[in-house]
């Protein structure tokens, strides 16, 4: 009885159903908001925590945030390849605001960052507008490592015009905040939460209240669980395409290979042709 006890204890806190799933509930302990599919969770639907990390980083303590949506698709021009931003939020001066999170540097690649920077562009402006209209726009990249490697908390990246020396003044600001910087100033105790897999050992309440609740709380861990059985269908998912692609597959190979059924190998098949 005192065994069924301590095991009741050691899994409790992430309670529910999910016995189906004991590999998900293993991985969601080792979670941290600086994983991008923990960190969409965090910030879904939670404007008060995008807005005090974004207040954090961007060292704007009144900065207001008036919306934010997590995995937000953006337009992009026919052929050309779309994004899908981890957290995507509005302040109340108009500003767009990009937080992205990158375990590996070659996902902050600076290509990348102009990349975003491009889409979120083309999507702020419409039919009409003056250019003069484009708000500002910050790109922000939490990296685990330090990309720059100068021990330094952020590294802003400006345009500046080489010959006067002077801002360029065209509202695009990109951020490259240090994932592995710790101290007692907000930023090193905001990486020092971004790294921790339990809300008991964050320093920032709304962090671990956030985290808590995806990790302990039944209908916090049921939405968890549920994210990542839809990631890893969508993996299996991507698999399959590859395959029915390359044009070298039966069909019933593809359905072994990929483990999906016939059924959603067909469908796959009738959807890409369509």
């Amino acid at each position: 009885m005192e065994i069924q006890k301590r095991k009741e204890k050691q899994v409790g806190r992430l309670t529910v159903t999910d016995q189906q799933h004991p590999e998900d509930l293993q991985r969601l302990c080792l979670l941290r908001p600086i994983d991008d599919d923990f960190m969409r969770c965090l910030f879904k639907d939670n404007i008060p925590l995008a807005e005090f990390v974004l207040r954090i980083i961007t060292d704007k303590p009144d900065l207001m945030i008036t919306d934010c949506e997590t995995q937000k698709d953006m337009k992009r021009l026919a052929g050309a390849r779309s994004i899908c931003l981890d957290a995507y939020g509005t302040d109340s001066t108009g500003k767009k605001y990009d937080l992205e999170v990158q375990r590996q540097d070659k996902g902050a690649d600076p290509h990348r960052a102009r990349y975003h920077s491009s889409v979120m562009n083309i999507e702020s402006l419409h039919s009409g507008q003056e250019f003069k209209e484009l708000p500002d726009t910050y790109i922000i990249f939490i990296i685990e490592k330090d990309f720059y490697g100068q021990g330094k908390a952020v590294y802003p990246i400006e345009r500046i015009s080489l010959a006067t020396g002077k801002s360029f003044e065209d509202g695009e600001h990109i951020l490259y905040v240090n994932g592995e910087y710790r101290g007692e100033s907000d930023i090193g105790k905001l990486m020092h939460d971004f790294n921790c897999t339990q809300a008991d050992d964050m320093n920032f309440e709304l962090m671990a209240e956030r985290t808590r609740y995806l990790k302990e709380n039944p209908k916090g861990v049921r939405e968890m669980c549920q994210i990542m059985e839809d990631m890893r269908n969508e993996s299996l998912k991507e698999v399959a395409l590859r395959m029915l692609a390359a044009g070298k597959y039966t069909l019933e190979e593809i359905a072994n290979i990929s483990g999906l059924s016939l059924d959603e190998v067909k469908k796959l098949k009738t959807e890409r042709t369509i």
